[in-house]
């Protein structure tokens, strides 16, 4: 066999000689264990080559909630699932179903249409199955009464058709796949870093070359290869070509392990470019927070989500996003990239003594934690750097143009402030102390271009529409289901729908080379 470098940058060493499995996982997160766990179902030998060391382990899964949105019949019929709290909490709580049609319409509504129809209905139609089958696999559920709820006379009330998460948040999500992986006899090499996909004498991808942590080359030969390595956020090089002048600043929340090279041999090995190269899921985040990368034990408690029920301003005091456009779910991930063009990169979220007690306490309450607070709004401001009149102004013009209709968390209550940006819901007046003030910046938590695949195989496709022999692909290198925006919770079950159909393709494909 011989090996094509498609990188297009150093020579590589020559490898030692091959070793020989049916299937190639490339990446360390969800959708690279959907795959290897698909592939493996199906009878096939596999290897997952992970990045990072074992204690860095996990891709961008491991910093996320856990989040998977899905479709379901409401709380009862979830509760086959849950573990034990959630289950008694069901008879004090409100989540009603939600369909795939529902998924679907929510899809198109946030990227305003740029989503790929096709792509999108595999999502959504696979989305409840994945999520059983994953349960099947040990994965274990719970709802997210901590993130997804409030409180309404004595009843928790979900919102925004996101509802469930893995137990443990990203660190179980991760746990559960890697203990799943091993009992199933999958092979998984930590400080394996691929430097290169082999291409077989017809064409086919049949194997990749890794580095190991000691700098040694080694080649493995495969049936086919499953690359789930992530997209390019952690590449301030890239994010300036792609996402454009300024994203270098941006903070990565996530795996800085994600820099983008396996997506560019991808396309070097002729995967058509496919989605939205110009914007990804970015949110506001601690403004304090590492530029290098995400904090594994706070993972992402630094997100700071709150925002509806506050104002949020620049250093000049100014409002520039209308905080209640929407149930936060399908909002925040587009909310980072207005952050990011304010002065400095800078903005501030603040509330008053009536909303800080309603504010996620896994985010507001952690420690560290870049805040402050104080008895007046002009203290207030001289603490966080803002202007002083311009906050002023802008409180004083927001409280005298609310909506005199009764203040409703859970539900878009239509309590809005007449101001330009306006604000749609859930506006509440400043005028409380102590007032709280939390500084955030950009954090870029994955991009949203990627390669073409087929949507029933996850077959990574030419520009000619031909599928690349032995190639496919998971999780953020997909592109065509994001733009602009995404609905919260469905890139952790796009990588766990499309991981599941390459992992079968790929075990299918090697199955038919051996016989």
């Amino acid at each position: 066999m011989r090996s094509t470098p498609v990188s297009g940058s150093t020579a590589i060493p020559a490898p030692d000689a091959a070793e020989r499995v049916d299937v190639v996982v490339v990446g360390g997160g969800n959708a690279a264990f959907s795959a290897a766990h698909a592939a493996r179902e199906r009878g096939a030998s596999v290897l997952l080559l992970e990045k990072g060391v074992r204690e860095a382990a996990g891709g961008n899964s491991y910093y996320t909630a856990g989040a998977f949105r899905f479709a379901h019949g409401g709380g009862r019929a979830l509760a086959p699932i849950l573990d034990e709290g959630s289950v008694e909490r069901l008879p004090r709580t409100e989540l009603p179903a939600y369909s795939a049609d529902d998924f679907a319409s929510d899809m198109a509504r946030v990227t305003e249409g740029r989503n790929d129809p096709v792509l999108t209905r595999t999502l959504v139609d696979h989305s409840a199955d994945t999520v059983d089958w994953l349960t099947g696999k040990g994965l274990r559920w719970q709802l997210l009464y901590e993130r997804q709820t409030y409180v309404e006379d004595g009843r928790w009330v979900f919102f925004g058709g996101l509802a469930v998460g893995t137990v443990d948040g990203g660190k179980g999500l991760i746990a559960q796949h890697t203990a799943a992986a091993e009992s199933a006899g999958v092979e998984i090499r930590y400080e394996a870093e691929v430097r290169e996909l082999v291409r077989g004498d017809d064409g086919a991808v049949r194997g990749v070359v890794y580095q190991d942590g000691s700098g040694a080359h080694h080649e493995v030969a495969a049936g086919s290869v499953v690359l789930a390595a992530g997209g390019f956020e952690a590449n301030p090089d890239l994010r300036e070509r792609h996402l454009g002048p300024g994203w270098s600043r941006a903070l990565v929340r996530g795996n800085p392990l994600n820099t983008g090279e396996v997506l560019e041999m991808a396309l070097a090995a002729g995967a058509a470019p496919h989605g939205d190269w110009g914007s990804c899921h970015s949110v506001q985040w601690d403004a304090g927070a590492s530029p290098d990368g995400g904090n594994r034990e706070l993972t992402n408690q630094l997100t700071r989500q709150s925002y509806p029920v506050g104002i949020v301003v620049n250093r000049d005091g100014r409002r520039f996003i209308d905080e209640g456009a929407d149930y936060r779910n399908f909002t925040y991930a587009k909310y980072g990239r207005e952050v990011l063009a304010q002065p400095e990169g800078v903005a501030y979220q603040l509330f008053d003594a009536k909303t800080r007690p309603i504010l996620r306490t896994l985010e507001y309450d952690s420690e560290p934690i870049t805040s402050a607070v104080a008895d007046s709004l002009e203290e207030l401001a001289d603490k966080l750097g803002v202007d002083r009149d311009g906050l002023m102004g802008t409180v004083r013009e927001f409280n005298e143009s609310i909506v005199d209709v009764e203040f409703t968390p859970a539900v878009k209550d239509g309590r809005a402030a007449r101001v330009d940006p306006p604000k749609s819901n859930w506006a509440q007046a400043l005028d409380t102390a102590p007032f709280y003030g939390y500084p955030v910046a950009c954090g870029i938590t994955f991009t949203f271009g990627g390669v073409r695949v087929h949507h029933e195989t996850a077959q990574v496709l030419t520009a000619a529409g031909e599928g690349i022999g032995g190639l496919y692909a998971a999780g953020e290198l997909v592109g065509g289901l994001f733009s602009g925006n995404y609905p919260g919770g469905s890139g952790l079950t796009a990588g766990a729908v499309f991981g599941r159909l390459a992992g079968y393709a790929a075990a299918e494909e090697s199955a038919q080379l051996r016989a």
